[in-house]
């Protein structure tokens, strides 16, 4: 039964209007005048943390930087007239950072429907007296760093809330060569004090983040909403072919040990294998040849592979079954190859209770007749991923025409956000009704 009673659709648009303006506004700061490029610790950063600041104030917000550059802000728990400060939150969010030459809603739709679930839910106050106790405080991140394209690190801004951070990262450089402990110190951050952003599981009730969804399946589907069960493990490789560099003109066929044919083949398998497994994704990004002349047979290739899967043991099994396949092709052609691991994330599973609340949220926004939502998993990473070491995830899908994102045509529709709002501050009651 939905719980979020005296809002009318005539505010929940404007909420949703709000959103998409917004979205305009933010995507006008970029290091770019050709696209959207905000990344980790830059000028775009500063700015995108002090409009989002700006917006939680005008919530009656308390809002903080912390020290790894995420941008907060939180509403109290009311209790008896008074406020809490010590009170568990809600966290709600996503990330304002992006990859060069983005789209405008990656991330940064989920940040700002959660300013406006806490818009809707907000406490009362002497000049605002609409809004809903909760059992808990509700607080809005905006994550610094989710997509790494600065320092080659994705999720570096949720391991430092989740307590995670590596301190081999602090030697991480970018393509001009400033290390991360260089950039945070121009940021006017201070190293020394990132474990001040750990939270501990004591302080947080869950955290629910919305998010177009970075694939077809709803648009396909002609959904607006999905649960989303878990988020994908990955593992990622360079793998390196070894062949023989030889003279192009001069070597026949049957001299030849041309690694980037070996690693062209190698390419064409994962994609097989992966085509033919559920729920296994296997993608080639990068492949270059070595010496990388137009007249010599390449001698070594090297090339990516990312692996995503919905479970661990199912994406481990894939990545044997490849290694395998590559020993019958390397061998075949008279080559030798090795692979590198670079990455490994377990797959995040979603919580059950917070899966059952966005449930009942997206119900709440569907026709009495119609059946179960969707349910999806996702291939993509979230700050979720992080987020998880230190308390529940839950997610919330919305449709994106198309399914295209990290691309400047990325999309939603407003009416689409429109029923995220309503169906995310449902879930948020939904929660809040099972702790009371």
């Amino acid at each position: 039964m939905p719980l979020l009673t005296g809002v009318t659709p005539d505010r929940v648009a404007a909420a949703a209007r709000r959103v998409m303006a917004r979205c305009d506004e933010l995507a006008r700061v970029s290091a770019s005048s050709n696209g959207i490029e905000r990344i980790y610790l830059s000028p775009e950063h500063a700015r995108v943390n002090r409009l989002a600041a700006e917006w939680m104030r005008e919530l009656g917000m308390r809002t903080r930087q912390d020290a790894a550059g995420n941008q907060l802000g939180r509403l109290e728990r009311l209790v008896g007239g008074g406020l809490e400060p010590a009170a568990p939150a809600l966290m709600l969010g996503s990330h304002l950072d992006t990859v060069r030459d983005a789209g405008r809603f990656d991330g940064i739709v989920g940040v700002l429907m959660a300013l406006e679930v806490a818009r809707l839910l907000r406490a009362p106050t002497d000049d605002d007296r609409y809004g809903v106790p909760l059992p808990f405080a509700l607080e809005v991140v905006a994550f610094s760093d989710e997509e790494g394209a600065r320092f080659g690190k994705a999720l570096l801004g949720s391991s430092a809330v989740a307590g995670i951070w590596d301190d081999d990262w602090w030697a991480l450089t970018d393509a001009e060569g400033t290390t991360l402990r260089q950039a945070f110190l121009e940021f006017g951050l201070d190293p020394a004090r990132i474990g001040e952003a750990a939270r501990r599981p004591a302080e947080l009730v869950g955290y629910l983040e919305a998010h177009i969804e970075q694939g077809p399946e709803l648009h396909r589907r002609g959904e607006a909403l999905a649960v989303v069960t878990s988020i994908a493990a990955a593992r990622r490789f360079q793998l390196v072919v070894e062949g023989e560099s030889r003279h192009a003109g001069g070597t026949p066929y049957d001299m030849r040990r041309d690694a980037l044919l070996g690693a062209s083949e190698a390419a064409l398998a994962v994609e097989r294998i992966c085509a033919a497994e559920h729920h296994i994704i296997g993608t080639v990004g990068q492949l270059e040849a070595f010496p990388g002349a137009v007249n010599i047979v390449p001698g070594e290739a090297r090339l990516s592979l990312d692996l995503r899967g919905e479970l661990d043991g199912e994406r481990d099994r894939v990545w044997d079954e490849i290694s395998r396949e590559l020993d019958v092709i390397m061998g075949r052609r008279h080559l030798r190859w090795h692979s590198r691991e670079v990455h490994n994330a377990p797959a995040v599973m979603c919580a059950p209770l917070l899966q059952d609340v966005v449930r009942e949220g997206i119900l709440s926004t569907l026709p009495g007749a119609m059946d179960e939502p969707t349910t999806l998993f996702s291939p993509a990473g979230h700050d979720g991923m992080s987020i998880g070491a230190v308390t529940d995830v839950g997610m919330l899908f919305l449709r994106n025409p198309d399914g295209i994102s990290h691309h400047p045509d990325e999309s939603v529709s407003g009416a689409d956000v429109a029923l995220g709002i309503r169906a995310l501050a449902e879930s948020v009651l939904q929660l809040a009704a099972d702790r009371a």
